[in-house]
C-alpha cells in the first residue's frame, strides 16, 4: 500500500507547476484583454510564465520517455511531478534560461534529467530520449503558431500577437539549438548511441562547455545574424513576419521603452 502510494505520489503534478501554469494563463487574459494599465509587463509575465512551462514539458519529456524506455528510477527523483525546481539546480534549470531569453530573445533549456542509461537497452531508445526534449519544442512552436498559419488571427488582440509570435520564436530557437550535434546538448545525444567508443571517449570532457560555446558563437555578429535568418526562414512560412517577431520582443523587453512603430497596426 505504501508503494503504490509512493508511486502515485512520483506522478502527481507539482503544486509549484500548477502554480506557472496560473501565472500563465492570468497574464495571457490580461495581455488578451489588455487589463494591464503597462502592456508589456503583461507580455513579460506571460511569455516567461510559458517559456518556463516549455521548460518543464522539455525535460518531462525526456523523463517520460526514459521511463518507458526501462528507467524506473525516474519518479522516484521527482521527474515526472513536472517540478522545474527538480531538473538539475534552479540556477541552471530556470534562472539561466530566462537571463538569455531576456537578453538576447534565445530560447534554451537549461535543465537536465540524470537517466540510469544502463538500464536501457537500444540504440533507437537512447536516441529518442535525447530526442523527445527538443521535439516538445517543435510542439510547443506548432501550437504557438496555429492562429498565424490557420490564418485565424481575426479578433486575437494585437498585443497576444505579438507575445504568441515571440513566444514562437523562442521555441524554434531552442529546438534548432538543442538538435545541434554539440556535446553537452540533446542533439549531440541523438548521435552519441552511434559512435564509437574511443569517439565519445575523447568528446565526454567538453560536454560540459558545450553549452557556453553555442551561446559564445551566437555573440559573433555574422553567427548571429545567419542564426537568426534561419529563424525567421522558418517563422514565416508559419505565417509569422518579421513585424510581429520585432514587436514581440519590443513589448517583451518593456523596460527599454516599446518602439512606435509597433502601437499601431499593421
Amino acid at each position: 500500500m505504501t508503494t503504490a502510494t509512493s508511486r502515485r505520489s512520483d506522478r502527481r503534478v507539482s503544486p509549484v507547476f500548477l502554480g506557472i501554469l496560473a501565472v500563465t494563463a492570468v497574464t495571457g487574459w490580461a495581455t488578451w484583454t489588455g487589463f494591464a494599465q503597462q502592456p508589456g509587463v503583461a507580455v513579460f509575465l506571460f511569455v516567461t510564465a510559458a517559456w518556463i512551462v516549455s521548460l518543464c514539458l522539455h525535460e518531462y519529456a525526456h523523463a517520460r520517455t526514459a521511463l518507458h524506455s526501462g528507467d524506473i528510477t525516474i519518479g522516484a527523483k521527482g521527474y515526472l511531478t513536472l517540478n522545474p525546481l527538480k531538473y538539475t539546480h534552479a540556477l541552471l534549470s530556470i534562472v539561466l534560461p530566462v537571463l538569455f531569453v531576456i537578453m538576447g530573445g534565445i530560447g534554451l533549456p537549461g535543465g537536465a534529467v540524470f537517466i540510469e542509461r544502463g538500464r536501457i537497452k537500444g540504440r533507437w531508445r537512447h536516441s529518442l530520449i535525447s530526442a523527445a526534449g527538443p521535439l516538445t519544442n517543435v510542439l510547443f512552436a506548432l501550437v504557438c503558431t496555429a492562429p498565424f498559419w490557420l490564418h485565424a488571427l481575426d479578433g486575437v488582440p494585437r498585443d497576444f500577437r505579438f507575445a504568441l509570435a515571440f513566444l514562437a520564436l523562442l521555441q524554434v530557437t531552442a529546438a534548432i539549438l538543442n538538435f545541434l550535434p554539440v556535446p553537452g546538448l540533446d542533439g549531440y545525444g541523438v548521435i552519441e548511441p552511434w559512435l564509437s567508443y574511443n569517439v565519445k571517449r575523447q568528446v565526454e570532457p567538453f560536454a560540459p562547455f558545450g553549452l557556453l560555446f553555442v551561446f559564445a558563437l551566437l555573440w559573433v555578429p555574422s553567427l548571429n545574424t545567419a542564426f537568426f535568418d534561419l529563424i525567421d526562414a522558418i517563422l514565416r512560412p508559419l505565417g509569422i513576419g518579421g513585424f510581429d517577431q520585432y514587436c514581440g520582443q519590443e513589448l517583451y523587453r518593456f523596460w527599454q521603452g516599446t518602439n512606435e512603430f509597433c502601437s499601431v497596426s499593421r
